[in-house]
């Protein structure tokens, strides 16, 4: 029964510690190209890009120039 309650809560944390790892992700990255994560979520939301943070955390890590010019294109819509 434990071992049930367990999965169950388990499966619930792993939700929260992966949205964690993709936030870490993506402000290394944004502060790498002169934003915090919360300026380049709010330029993205403002520049009508829609992509969710795992999406976000792949590119930051795999795509160094295509976020690169996310982050550009969030600087312009902050400003």
């Amino acid at each position: 029964m434990k071992s049930r309650e367990y999965a169950f809560r388990d499966r619930k944390a792993n939700k929260s510690n992966f949205r964690r790892l993709w936030i870490a992700r993506i402000n290394a990255a944004a502060r790498m190209n002169g934003l915090s994560y919360s300026k380049l979520m709010h330029g993205l939301k403002l520049s009508n890009i829609e992509m969710n943070r795992k999406m976000l955390a792949d590119l930051a890590v795999n795509d160094e120039k295509a976020f690169a010019s996310l982050a550009e294109t969030a600087k312009k819509a902050v400003k």
